[in-house]
């Protein structure tokens, strides 16, 4: 049972946001002009936990996003840590999020609010399903005033056990969502890890049509995730990207998901891509470049796999950009 304080301070959250408009009707395909280049961030800050630990500074990382070239952030949130035994999510962690939603926004940058457990609802949809249409019941409800500018994306990379589901579970959130949130734009990916060979699977409300596509692109994996721990096996070091048949096959992947897209009418997000910095940076800066122009090309926007911890855009030590990286996605 929650604690009178914390109910207390949830209501003062919820009566106190102050975001800049209320909500407007935008469509998807405009709201996917608007995102054009984007920047995964703070999935893995202390803010969560301790605002006071916090490497990402809202006040003033957003404007360096904003400032470096970038239009939009999606923000990988974690929540089910932070909801109590009756899945409330915790007043102080909202009020967190809060701060983050005003600073983007204030920033100019399109935010979406990615629900980012997958790796529980992967491994145990049971007791995934309410938790999740309890955090998007309660953020529905809370954003249901913003403006245009805040997307929210129903869950990050379903995948093993959710791919026999995934379509039900769409179906079920989004009238969740929409019963606040009528013409809020939504994103929407298929399984497997949000991949482009899974779009024809994905089966989506026809009636809606404020609905964005995601799909994620790491491919070929054995060099874009070369020396990473959590890889099995792990790919070896040392592996190199660049032959013309290789940048072909970008642009052969993406023909296929702007072929689906065109023939549902939906326009479409490239959710995450990277090479992971143990790779040669040479290569990374050629892949990073070719998959961010292709998208371009394809009439996708893009978010690149992220701003600080793992596969960085952005030192925070050196409070400095990495050059090489941030050049090929934002060319001069």
């Amino acid at each position: 049972m929650v604690s009178i304080r914390k109910a207390l301070l949830l209501g003062a959250t919820l009566a106190s946001l102050a975001l800049p408009a209320t909500a407007r009707e935008r469509s998807p395909e405009a709201q996917v002009a608007a995102m054009k280049r984007g920047v995964n961030v703070i999935g893995y800050d202390p803010l969560w936990k301790d605002p006071a630990k916090a490497r990402f500074q809202l006040d003033r990382h957003f404007k360096t996003i904003k400032a470096g070239g970038f239009d939009t952030v999606r923000v990988n949130l974690q929540a089910f840590s932070h909801m109590d035994a009756d899945n409330r999510l915790d007043p102080v962690w909202l009020a967190t999020l809060d701060k983050v939603v005003q600073q983007a926004l204030a920033a100019k940058l399109t935010v979406i609010l990615d629900e980012h457990d997958f790796d529980v609802c992967e491994k145990d949809p049971i007791a995934c399903k309410p938790k999740l249409t309890a955090f998007w019941k309660q953020i529905a409800e809370h954003y249901k005033a913003a403006p245009d500018g805040v997307v929210f994306e129903l869950l990050n990379e379903p995948s093993r056990q959710l791919d026999g589901v995934w379509n039900a579970w769409v179906a079920d959130l989004l009238t969740t969502v929409r019963a606040s949130n009528p013409k809020r734009n939504v994103i929407v990916g298929p399984g497997q890890w949000n991949s482009l060979h899974r779009l024809a699977d994905l089966k989506l409300p026809k009636a809606d049509r404020h609905l964005i596509v995601t799909f994620h692109y790491y491919d070929p994996f054995p060099f874009t995730h070369q020396g990473a721990s959590w890889a099995n096996p792990i790919p070896p070091l040392g592996t190199p990207w660049g032959t013309p048949a290789e940048h072909a096959r970008i642009d052969k992947d993406f023909d296929e998901v702007a072929a689906w897209a065109k023939a549902e009418g939906r326009p479409v997000l490239l959710g995450e891509f990277g090479a992971y910095d143990k790779g040669p940076m040479d290569s990374r800066i050629a892949y990073t470049q070719a998959v961010a122009r292709s998208a371009e090309a394809h009439g996708f926007a893009w978010a690149y796999w992220q701003f600080d911890s793992d596969f960085i855009v952005y030192d925070l030590k050196a409070d400095a950009w990495v050059a090489p990286i941030h050049d090929a996605l934002i060319p001069h």
